[in-house]
């Protein structure tokens, strides 16, 4: 059913995709295939490390959806269960991953995929982020495994989610995109906990014909608690999914070619699953090397405004040093950037749910964050190199409190700002790069273009920012958030790749600092 080479297997739309992914799962834990570049463990970690400081600081501030799930799972309790985070008690490990990773995606600050593999011709451009991780690691705790396990685990999530996000887009018909990472949660803890092939197929099967959610939590004016927890709650049914079938309950086999369940419903075929799939075993080309870092609190499609801004703020220092001279602000991106943070409900935020996802307000927070700086530093500052900008003007979770988001000086600049869909030229270049370009209009008629930008820092095919040296800030950042001194955590996480069972088992047992509550 398979076809292998050196470094990938393709699962063929003929074949039983279901039982491939099963398959390839239980051979790349048990290393009967593969041996990932240190490059890809070193990406991995990066993206980890990331994950687990933003869901530091979010449950340091007592954010409202990750601090009821980790009550719900400390009501769980379990012996050789899994720990959530800033805990040694061992809870029911389907909870444990519920509570981690709603902390994790809470501020919308980590790793992101925008399904795009033109080598392959697979560019579907679903979205993804690097939400999983709290899976492999709960399995390993449940297991005794250690931390090579561990990452193992992780980049074998990110393979299984990645190459699905870029052979069918989800978001095309209204289905979230968290799908994907179900389908690849339930693969990882199932090959990692001693699952069969067959029970695997037969939990990915349950996860998609019981568990669809809609986007439907990721419209309307004010986001609630679901946007964020999204891929937490999907996961934690995956998980019990996988158990259940483990004890021998049989969901529906071969799903993707199913012709009532969700791929073929919206993608006929004529008997085939809609799509080919190739998943890395070996080597540099995994799908987690294609994915895309958050430099700061953002929704990620206003990444290349917010360089746009950079840039003409380094261009012009004076904008930020004399806000008054700038008359108006135009931005113009892409579907689906337009849609998703340009939506005319989101002009008016009035929760952080709603703000991190609208371009006018992103925008002028970090530009009234520059104008803060310029009241401080000068317009000299902004002569340095464009890391040290991004390293200043960072967005944190306090630029989206409840006080950041009807501060005056940002609702005055959200009247200068326009956006508008580019249309094809736009569209043409997304999921390559984030196309986007920004105009400021000055007073006097002066015009500074930002030209089109594509690949912002962070974005996996930008070469001009010292990427290691600006997410130390950010781990920083929202590590100092989190804990007076954030740096053994730091160092855990990012060495996790060494760590002994022993290690695994208490990668969470630190206390997180008691701060005052966000107000959103």
């Amino acid at each position: 059913m398979t076809t292998a080479t050196e470094t990938f297997v393709t699962l063929p739309k003929n074949s039983n995709q279901a039982l491939g992914i099963g398959i390839f799962a239980i051979d790349f834990m048990n290393k009967s295939i593969g041996e990932p570049s240190k490059t890809v463990l070193d990406r991995t970690a990066l993206f980890f490390t990331d994950a687990v400081l933003c869901g530091l600081s979010a449950l340091s501030v007592k954010t409202n959806a990750p601090v009821v799930l980790q009550d719900e799972a400390l009501e769980y309790v379990m012996e050789n269960g899994a720990t959530v985070f800033g805990s040694s008690v061992r809870v029911r490990p389907e909870k444990a991953i519920l509570a981690n990773a709603a902390a994790v995606r809470e501020w919308d600050s980590n790793g992101t995929n925008f399904g795009f593999n033109p080598d392959l011709g697979h560019t579907a451009g679903e979205f993804g982020h690097n939400d999983f991780y709290s899976v492999p690691v709960a399995a390993a705790q449940v297991m005794n495994l250690d931390g090579a396990a561990a990452i193992r685990g992780m980049i074998l999530l990110d393979e299984i989610r990645g190459r699905l996000a870029e052979v069918f887009s989800l978001k095309t018909y209204k289905i979230d995109h968290v799908v994907h990472g179900a389908i690849a949660s339930v693969a990882v803890y199932g090959a990692m906990c001693g699952a069969t092939a067959e029970q695997i197929e037969s939990a990915i099967g349950m996860s998609v014909a019981h568990y669809i959610p809609w986007r439907a939590i990721r419209a309307g004016k004010q986001l609630s608690d679901s946007k964020g927890s999204s891929a937490a709650i999907s996961t934690e049914v995956a998980i019990l999914s996988m158990q259940r079938s483990m004890r021998g309950f049989r969901g529906p086999r071969d799903i993707f070619r199913n012709p009532e369940a969700a791929f073929r419903q919206f993608e006929s075929t004529g008997g085939d699953s809609p799509f080919d799939l190739v998943l890395s075993h070996s080597g540099d080309s995994f799908a987690v090397m294609g994915m895309h870092f958050k430099i700061g609190l953002y929704e990620h499609q206003s990444a290349g405004a917010l360089q746009g801004l950079l840039n003409l703020v380094q261009q012009d220092p004076s904008i930020a040093v004399e806000p008054e001279k700038i008359k108006s602000i135009h931005i113009t991106a892409y579907e689906p950037a337009f849609g998703i943070i340009g939506d005319p409900a989101k002009r008016d935020p009035k929760t952080r749910q709603s703000a991190d996802h609208s371009m006018v307000y992103i925008v002028s927070a970090m530009l009234r964050k520059a104008q803060d700086v310029a009241k401080q530093e000068g317009e000299g500052f902004f002569n340095q190199h464009n890391d040290e900008i991004w390293k200043r003007l960072m967005l944190t979770p306090y630029d989206f409190d409840v006080d950041a988001i009807f501060h005056p000086t940002s609702r005055a600049i959200m009247e200068t700002i326009s956006f508008e869909h580019g249309g094809k030229e736009y569209d043409d270049k997304y999921p390559d790069g984030i196309p986007t370009s920004m105009k400021i209009t000055l007073v006097d008629g002066t015009v500074l273009d930002s030209g089109f930008v594509m690949y912002p820092a962070g974005h996996a095919r930008n070469t001009t920012a010292n990427l290691n040296d600006i997410l130390v800030e950010k781990f920083k950042m929202h590590g100092e958030i989190a804990m007076d001194d954030p740096s053994g955590v730091i160092q855990n996480c990012m060495g996790v790749a060494e760590l002994d069972s022993g290690g695994v088992q208490n990668l969470w047992n630190f206390e997180i600092a008691d701060r005052p509550v966000y107000r959103d």
